[in-house]
């Protein structure tokens, strides 16, 4: 694959997490988070993206939204549990990003806020169609993802340099 094709980042934030009397890394999902990850599965797949990568956090919210998720997908990509993902400022989402070998195309990042929407926010210097507006007037819901596009290689991610293609959020 050249540098020079479109790849694509789906920055995916959990879902719905319970409050139990546990650690924050270790709150399962809600009923509703167990929902709503699996229609944030089928939602991935009818966009028809190949994921090559899951870049996932090791918080147990984070691993069950993408077992839920992953299982409505055509096709299982390589996933990687990433410890870095967890309480990571956008800065050092784009800096994990760019270390991603340039024969990956399509990538979906399993996250945690506000890291995910600061990234998504930091990221799209444009907008299809009204992506921007349904993103600013919905936040980053749990469950919620954006569809990212950018030219280049994954070491020249930087601020401003995706397009913001797509967004889904379960109060939609």
């Amino acid at each position: 694959m050249s540098v020079a094709e479109s790849r694509r980042i789906v920055l995916f934030r959990h879902a719905k997490a319970d409050w139990p009397q546990v650690s924050d890394h270790e709150r399962p999902l809600a009923d509703r988070g167990r929902m709503d990850a699996a229609v944030a599965g089928r939602k991935l797949a009818d966009s028809g993206i190949p994921f090559d990568l899951a870049l996932c956090s090791t918080a147990v919210r984070t691993r069950d939204t993408w077992k839920l998720a992953v299982h409505e997908l055509p096709e299982r990509p390589k996933t990687v549990y990433e410890e870095r993902i967890y309480e990571a400022s956008p800065g050092e989402l784009i800096a994990l990003l760019n270390e991603t070998q340039d024969d990956m195309q399509n990538v979906v990042l399993i996250g945690h806020n506000p890291g995910i929407q600061g990234l998504a926010d930091i990221l799209a210097g444009s907008s299809e169609g009204d992506a921007r507006e349904r993103m600013n007037r919905h936040g980053f819901p749990a469950a919620a993802f954006a569809v990212l596009t950018f030219e280049g290689a994954w070491k020249s991610l930087e601020p401003g340099v995706t397009t913001l293609a797509d967004y889904w959020a379960p109060t939609e």
